[in-house]
C-alpha cells in the first residue's frame, strides 16, 4: 500500500494523510507488479530540478552552432558527448560544470533560448513527465548583450508552446550563482518578483558551493520571501551539511536542491525531516560529480526510510544522459526502492510542486487518480501462471 506521509493536501481518498494512517486508509493500492522501465515511464511523473542548459539535444548543439558560427571543441554528436562528459563520471562538480561552457556558447539568442525550452519541455512530456521547472540563470546568457527580460520571455514562450501542443505543466526558477557578485543575485531576484504570477515560480541558488557560502546571498533571498516568492537552494551537494543550514537558515530555502551530504549532521537531518523540506534528489548526478561514489552508496533509500520527503530529478538531462523514468529505475535496481516506494515518491514531486494550493490540489488529485488508472491496467495486463497438470 502506498505509504505517502505527508498531511498538507488531503489525496485522492479526500482524508489527510495523518487520519488515513490512523484509519488504515490510503490514496493509491499498488498492485503487486515487476517494476519495469516501461511502467515507470507510463506513470505521470514530476521533474523538480532540470537545468535548462544541461538539458539540450547534442543535435541541436551542432545546429546552433553551425548557424550561430561558433566553433565548438566537436562537430559530430559523438565526439560533443565526449567533450561534454555526457555520462560520464567527472573529477569534481567543477569539472562536471565545465559542460556548461559549451551549451552556454550556442545559448545567447533568443531563437536558441526559445528552442532549446521548447525541446526539453517536449522531451519530458514525451515520457510522461507532466509537471516540469525548468531552472537557469539569465545572467548567463547576456554575452551578445541580451536584455535579462528578453532572456525570460524567450524561455517563457518555449514552454508555453510545449504546453499547448503536449499539456505538460512547466514553470521557471530563476538562478542566483554562487561565484558570481551577490549582487547580481539581487538583480535576478527583483527580475523573479516582477515575474512572479507570469511563469516563474521560484529562485535558486546554484554553482560551485566550495568557497562560495550560500550566506553571502542572503539579500537576494530576503527580497524573495517579501515577495512570497518560493525558492530552493543547491546545497550538501559538493560541501557538506553546514551549506545545507546556511541555505535553510540564511536563505529560507524551501527544498533543499539535492542534500546528498545531509546524513553526516543528523540533528539537520531531523530538523528538514520536521518541517517536511523536501530534497530535490538527482541520483546520476550526484555519482557523476563525485558527490558519492555509487549508486548503492547514494543515501537516497535511507533518507525515504526514514521519513524525509524526497523527489527524485533528472538534474541535467543532456549532460548526465538521463530521463526521469531511468532515474526512477535505478532507484528501483540499484537501491531496491519498491512500487510502493517508487509511487510514493512520485506523488512527493506532486505534493512539493512550486504551485499554489489550490491548483496543487486539484492536479494531485488527478495525477493520484491516473497512476491508479495506469496501475490497474498494468495490472490486467500480467497473466495468470498456467501451473504444470
Amino acid at each position: 500500500m502506498s505509504s505517502i506521509r505527508d498531511d498538507e493536501i488531503p489525496d485522492s481518498t479526500g482524508i489527510p494523510s495523518a487520519e488515513r494512517r490512523a484509519t488504515g486508509a490510503v490514496a493509491i493500492d499498488v498492485p503487486t507488479l515487476e517494476v519495469t522501465e516501461e511502467l515507470l515511464k507510463a506513470l505521470p511523473k514530476a521533474d523538480l530540478h532540470c537545468h535548462l542548459d544541461g538539458s539540450m539535444r547534442l543535435r541541436t548543439i551542432l545546429e546552433l552552432a553551425e548557424q550561430q558560427r561558433i566553433k565548438l571543441p566537436a562537430n559530430t554528436e559523438e565526439g560533443l558527448a565526449k567533450t561534454i562528459h555526457m555520462g560520464e563520471v567527472c573529477k569534481s562538480l567543477e569539472d562536471y560544470l565545465v559542460a556548461f561552457d559549451v551549451t552556454l556558447s550556442v545559448l545567447q539568442t533568443e531563437e536558441a533560448l526559445f528552442r532549446a525550452a521548447h525541446e526539453l519541455a517536449a522531451d519530458a512530456a514525451e515520457e510522461n513527465v507532466r509537471y516540469l521547472e525548468v531552472r537557469y540563470s539569465p545572467a548567463l546568457h547576456q554575452q551578445k548583450g541580451l536584455k535579462m527580460t528578453t532572456v525570460i520571455d524567450a524561455v517563457l514562450e518555449g514552454l508555453r508552446l510545449a504546453k499547448r501542443e503536449t499539456g505538460i505543466k512547466c514553470g521557471v526558477i530563476v538562478c542566483g550563482i554562487r561565484h558570481i557578485n551577490p549582487q547580481t543575485s539581487v538583480r535576478l531576484a527583483e527580475l523573479s518578483v516582477a515575474y512572479k504570477n507570469r511563469g516563474v515560480i521560484g529562485f535558486d541558488l546554484a554553482g560551485a558551493e566550495v568557497n562560495f557560502p550560500a550566506k553571502d546571498h542572503k539579500d537576494a533571498f530576503q527580497l524573495i520571501l517579501k515577495n512570497n516568492v518560493n525558492c530552493t537552494a543547491h546545497a550538501g551537494e559538493a560541501y557538506g551539511p553546514e551549506s545545507i543550514a546556511q541555505a535553510i537558515h540564511y536563505l529560507g530555502a524551501h527544498r533543499i536542491g539535492h542534500g546528498t551530504r545531509l546524513r553526516e549532521d543528523g540533528d539537520l537531518l531531523n530538523y528538514v525531516n520536521d518541517h517536511r523540506i523536501p530534497l530535490e534528489v538527482c541520483l546520476q548526478s550526484n555519482v557523476q560529480t563525485g558527490a558519492v561514489p555509487s549508486l548503492a552508496s547514494h543515501p537516497l533509500k535511507f533518507y525515504f526510510d526514514y521519513g524525509l520527503r524526497v523527489t527524485i530529478n533528472t538534474d541535467n538531462r543532456l549532460i548526465t544522459d538521463t530521463t526521469v523514468t531511468e532515474e526512477l529505475f535505478l532507484a528501483h535496481k540499484e537501491l531496491g526502492l519498491t512500487l510502493d516506494d517508487l509511487t510514493t515518491i512520485i506523488v512527493s514531486g506532486f505534493k512539493s510542486a512550486f504551485l499554489p494550493f489550490r491548483e496543487k490540489q486539484d492536479f494531485l488529485k488527478a495525477m493520484n487518480e491516473e497512476i491508479r488508472q495506469i496501475l490497474d491496467s498494468f495490472n490486467q495486463k500480467v497473466k495468470p501462471l498456467k501451473l504444470p497438470a
